[in-house]
């Protein structure tokens, strides 16, 4: 069906195909963070420290690319934790070590994942509960099923997903490729196509896209299902990376997820999503967190500095600082009058 001229005036790309401040931000970051580690923590640049900082920078990419998704519509997901730990917990507990039970495994997983996406769906996008509380409760709600399924114990992953998720080719670690692929298609389907075009346009004025007949509360439930299937994925891609994944590997993923989409250039406030910036500030926060770790810190210390980073994240993209400069200008202007 054509688009009427309303509706392809709210999803012109405009400038979307620009150099974002996002992109230059934090790849000028990236860079500046290994020049200071091989200054500072040599160690945490070496060959060694990067083939084992870059499996979870991946997964990392691929949950805060699930995240963007639910940033751009408005909304946080909170669900992170549980929703990765359930994957981990049903890729391991269900096979048992037997690779031929891996496949139905990671169906079962996928189909639990979107599951939860419909009941974070129903919830906020056609029941208007708040996002936080929503995705708080299914959180909860999914890890009484992690305990369930697994009693809290870890179990050994499959060989077969070992090889796949966690082995190296061309000096490359698996996931990295997986990462690569996720954020490369990601970007492709929110740039260049009409469905990509409204969900952005949704998410900056939802008023305006209702306006023009565009199905908002579809679209914004669609966020979070497929958020939870990229989830999934960084959970399986998780228990093959980690011989014996933890039920609860997924806790550490909530605060960067989110300080990802915000150091990426993505306002929380919702509209045009920043994805390859946002997979870049993945790497840069796992490197953040191999450097200091590398200095020899206490784990308080690590999460207080990704609280900073996205404290620093918020500031550059939220306030409007010639606002800032222009009022303490007039301030001193009169101060001098």
């Amino acid at each position: 069906m054509a688009l009427q001229a309303s509706e392809r005036s709210a999803i012109t790309p405009g400038p979307g195909f620009r150099l974002s401040r996002g992109l230059l931000t934090v790849s000028i970051a990236v860079i500046l963070l290994f020049a200071v580690g091989a200054v500072l923590a040599p160690t945490s640049v070496d060959h060694s420290a990067l083939l084992g900082m870059l499996p979870f920078a991946a997964v990392l990419a691929i949950a805060a690319v699930g995240q963007t998704l639910v940033v751009q519509q408005g909304g946080i997901d909170l669900s992170v934790p549980g929703a990765v730990s359930l994957a981990v917990v049903i890729t391991t507990h269900q096979p048992a070590g037997d690779d031929d039970k891996l496949l139905g495994a990671l169906v079962f997983g996928l189909a639990v994942a979107i599951g939860f996406g419909i009941v974070n769906g129903l919830l906020i996008g056609w029941r208007r509960l708040n996002p936080i509380v929503a995705t708080l409760g299914v959180n909860a709600l999914m890890y009484a099923v992690v305990l369930g399924i697994s009693g809290g114990s870890p179990r050994r992953t499959t060989q077969l997903l070992r090889e796949v998720a966690g082995g190296v080719t061309f000096g490359i670690p698996h996931s990295v490729y997986f990462g690569v692929v996720v954020v490369a298609l990601a970007a492709m389907v929110m740039k260049t196509t009409v469905g990509g075009r409204r969900f952005e346009a949704i998410g900056a004025n939802p008023a305006a896209a209702a306006a023009t007949g565009l199905p908002v509360t579809r679209y914004r439930a669609a966020a979070y299902i497929w958020a939870q299937v990229l989830y999934w994925l960084a959970g399986v891609l998780l228990a093959g990376i980690i011989a014996q994944p933890t039920a609860f590997q997924g806790d550490a993923y909530l605060l960067p997820s989110v300080a990802a989409v915000v150091l990426g250039g993505t306002s929380l406030l919702g509209g045009r999503g920043f994805l390859v910036p946002t997979a870049i500030a993945a790497v840069f926060l796992s490197q953040l967190e191999q450097f200091v770790l590398a200095l020899g810190v206490s784990f308080a210390i690590r999460t207080l500095v990704e609280a900073a980073a996205l404290t620093v994240g918020v500031a550059l993209y939220t306030v409007d600082w010639a606002a800032v400069r222009r009022r303490f200008a007039g301030r001193r202007t009169a101060a001098t009058a």
